[in-house]
């Protein structure tokens, strides 16, 4: 067995290992509830459990890292697998440093969880390992990557520690208008995130049916001088078209639940190689996540956050509205080096520049602007408590735009990524 097959092994383990420790971390939390003994003690010994466990699962992601290191002997962190599955790692390493200064159990029920989807997210991508085209092979890339990953991984603890804030001082029984606007916005950073879980689960699924459907699209381009060019590209589907691309045609369709072609047609500004597909994408994610959304709606009976909300009881609201601010804190300055002054050398190396502009330039930087606000905000201003909270939620939602949205939707130097 290979090195990079073993890897592949640790992986699998590491995400295993992942979910039994969220599954310790929710015996530990709602437990506690219907324990014939001491709450406390009961808490106490199941959150060591889910530590531990997931210590171990740490362990194996640190194996498959540095094996997948040694057996392709290039970073891991070249293409979108490699770089998802070291941010899950970082922010399990973030989590880490952050439960041993406050050792807040519930944590883990928030962080563990969102390091298992993005673990999730990277095994949707191809994980063969990739040669590193010439602008990456440098040894900059291992800096600016590994550091500015770090830094977001503590700006997803924040985000975890911020969103249990928001789910323990809002209250759900309240019917006064700031109150219901509240408990919608909570509710709706719930649903984005089983949107996402919908996703993924929606990708696995059809892959694992062996769905396929082949289009033929023809792509139109004027250059400055007026003249005509046409393109022929075959686009390739992996889940049912609920919409196919713009100007295209069928040339194979498998049926799905007995429809034989595709229902809609992408508008025809989406007219890019694959942007029918990753509208499709979106469609199925939506429609998946408020599947999974509505059945958890009928089995509680109540909002999400309504029926999370209990749990958080005997928990201080201070101490989570610290833990989001210390992390980010913390995180800021890593991501500092590692998203701007890092990558700005890197870049002088490959392309002969500090700065050009490209899409993931200006998003890590308007990642840093917002995150440079937060701080200002929340020392200079008095910013704390709700919205501190909310600045930390939407903060990392930019982060995830950042790291997938331009790399998937956004044309630019950094495409290589989405690979």
């Amino acid at each position: 067995m290979s090195y990079v097959e073993f890897s592949s092994d640790a992986f699998i383990a590491a995400f295993f290992l992942y979910c039994f420790g969220f599954i310790f971390y929710m015996i530990a939390i709602g437990g506690k509830k219907w324990s014939n003994r001491d709450p406390k003690a009961h808490v106490k010994r199941w959150s060591r459990i889910a530590f531990i466990v997931s210590i171990l699962g740490l362990a194996a992601h640190l194996t498959f890292f540095f094996t997948r290191w040694y057996g392709s002997k290039q970073i891991p962190t070249s293409n979108m697998y490699e770089f998802m599955t070291f941010l899950g790692m970082a922010i399990m390493i973030a989590f880490v440093i952050i439960f041993a200064i406050y050792r807040t159990a519930l944590l883990g029920m928030f962080a563990l969880p969102l390091t298992i989807i993005i673990v999730a997210y990277a095994s949707v991508f191809p994980q063969e390992v990739q040669p590193l085209i010439p602008s990456l092979n440098t040894v900059w890339l291992k800096i600016h990557v590994t550091t500015a990953a770090l830094g977001e991984a503590f700006f997803a603890v924040g985000f975890a520690a911020g969103l249990m804030y928001l789910l323990r001082v809002v209250d759900f029984k309240q019917t006064s208008k700031a109150a219901k606007r509240a408990q919608r916005w909570v509710e709706f950073t719930l649903y984005v995130l089983i949107i996402i879980i919908g996703f993924i689960i929606t990708v696995f699924a059809f892959r694992g049916a062996g769905y396929e459907a082949e289009f033929l699209q023809e792509k139109v381009t004027i250059d400055n001088r007026g003249q005509e060019s046409t393109a022929t590209n075959t686009v390739v589907y992996t889940m049912p078209p609920i919409f196919k691309p713009y100007n295209s045609v069928t040339t194979s369709m498998d049926s799905f639940l007995g429809i034989q072609k595709p229902l809609l047609e992408a508008p025809s500004w989406m007219n890019g190689v694959n942007a029918g597909r990753k509208l499709n994408t979106v469609v199925w994610s939506i429609i998946t996540g408020s599947l999974l959304y509505g059945v958890a709606r009928l089995l509680l009976r109540k909002r999400l956050g309504a029926a999370i909300h209990p749990y958080m009881d005997g928990i201080d609201p201070e101490d989570l509205d610290e833990i989001s601010y210390r992390a980010i804190a913390i995180g800021f300055p890593i991501f500092t080096l590692g998203a701007l002054i890092f990558a700005m050398i890197w870049a002088n190396i490959a392309w002969s520049r500090f700065w050009g502009w490209d899409p993931k330039e200006v998003w890590a930087l308007i990642t840093w602007l917002y995150y440079s606000a937060y701080l200002h905000l929340r020392l200079s201003r008095g910013w704390q408590g709700q919205r501190s909270a909310w600045l930390a939620v939407i903060g990392f939602v930019i982060v995830m735009f950042t790291l997938i949205g331009v790399n998937l939707i956004i044309a630019g130097l950094h495409s290589y990524a989405g690979v």
